[in-house]
């Protein structure tokens, strides 16, 4: 009898270790695995990254999204197909097919008003003052508007400003996206000899980045995979128009721990590629020209694009172009993968593999954000970002994030 009890309750402490770690487990994957996932068959759903985990039931439809997913569900994630993980919203969409880019281009950015870069003390009459700091403008803020004239250029707001002789000038300003008005009062600056509102500003912005993807049949593309922000001030740029040029590849500059590398290009400002419409979280987005859709894409290699649950960590390769003008096929290592789409700009963990690439740019440098990765011969998303302490290793985005952007 004794035996049997302690058999018993030997049982019961090894059912409840398992239990426990059933629990652990399904809490693990719970917190790995996105809240809604997108795919061309609701009823086929796999993770390539965690093949333990299947769709076992489909549930009511979902109204909220019918406009962009008539077909959307809920559904549960279950581990073995046994022990349930997670409720999530299966959306049924289709997965185009895009041309690849790995191209540089030129981006020319004017800016939805002028933002404010720094700020700065104006001598007047002996003493030193800020009248934009003490209107209670900051570094960052983006100005709409001064007297209800809408501005444009940094030249326009210093015309306002100086033109004033010393009246307060209304501003309309923006700062985390909320609308805020300030009166600003010039003082007369005797070193320069007009009046000043201290502060500096910025209108436009240029850059070198890769196209990531084009739709042949919209000639909407997307390219960079994170946005463009300011660099004094590291707020995204307000984008009014912008353009999209050619540019030539002049200098690949070497990354090494702790400096990042760069490419050097020449804008080829007499041609234009197309235009920018979109500057955002994941890249910035833009038609091309009909000439540039025939003459430079035509031809290119396609890709049907791969869902977030069909790339799975190891073996990948990007397409970019560091020398020339013809965009190569270079090797990497996808190392992780985030599902929960906390940040849409860092959804993979990527390491240069190429020996060839790593001679060249020391890994990841400025300019390659974009490059596409192709996996499975899939397009599954873009470089983003390097680190700085190890320039062979940087962040991605899954290309269906970027896709969300495009009309077509």
């Amino acid at each position: 009898m004794h035996k049997k009890g302690k058999f018993f309750k030997t049982a019961s402490v090894l059912l409840s270790a398992v239990v426990m770690g059933i629990y652990g487990l399904t809490g693990y994957y719970s917190s790995r695995l996105p809240a809604t996932i997108t795919t061309d068959s609701a009823t086929a759903v796999e993770f390539a990254r965690y093949p333990e985990i299947s769709c076992v039931s489909l549930k009511s439809p979902v109204t909220a999204n019918a406009s962009l997913y008539p077909s959307a569900s809920q559904a549960t994630l279950s581990l073995f197909g046994a022990f349930p993980v997670k409720n999530v919203e299966i959306r049924e969409k289709e997965a185009p097919t895009l041309i690849a880019g790995g191209t540089p281009f030129g981006i020319k950015l004017l800016m939805d008003g002028v933002m404010v870069t720094a700020l700065a003390e104006v001598e007047a009459d002996g003493a030193k003052t800020c009248p934009a700091e003490e209107a209670g403008i900051e570094k960052g803020d983006i100005i709409r508007l001064a007297d209800n004239i809408p501005i444009t250029s940094n030249s326009q707001l210093q015309e306002i400003i100086s033109g004033s002789a010393g009246r307060s000038v209304k501003l309309t300003a923006v700062r985390d996206g909320k609308e805020f008005t300030a009166f600003i009062e010039p003082v007369y600056s005797k070193e320069s000899r007009s009046w000043r509102g201290g502060m500096w500003v910025r209108d436009s912005i240029a850059g070198i980045g890769t196209i990531t993807f084009i739709n042949k049949e919209t000639g909407e593309f997307a390219g960079l995979g994170h946005p463009i922000c300011d660099a004094d001030t590291g707020e995204t740029v307000p984008l009014s128009s912008g353009e999209a040029v050619p540019v030539t590849i002049t200098e690949a500059k070497k990354g090494e721990k702790g400096i990042p590398g760069q490419l050097c290009g020449k804008f080829l400002t007499a041609d234009v590629l197309g235009s920018l419409n979109r500057n955002n979280s994941c890249g910035v987005f833009g038609t091309l020209t009909q000439e540039c859709l025939t003459e430079v894409y035509s031809g290119c290699t396609e890709y049907k694009m791969g869902y977030s649950q069909e790339i799975s960590t190891g073996k990948a390769h990007i397409l970019s172009t560091v020398e020339g003008e013809t965009p190569r096929l270079y090797e990497i290592e996808i190392e992780s993968i985030d599902f929960s789409k906390a940040d849409s700009a860092k959804n993979m963990v990527i390491r240069i593999t190429d020996n060839e690439l790593i001679s060249k740019t020391g890994g990841i440098v400025q300019g390659m954000s974009g490059s596409p990765i192709i996996q499975n011969g899939k397009l599954i998303g873009a470089v983003t970002h390097v680190f700085v302490a190890d320039p062979t290793k940087g962040y991605a985005i899954f290309a269906e994030n970027m896709t969300e952007y495009l009309c077509g």
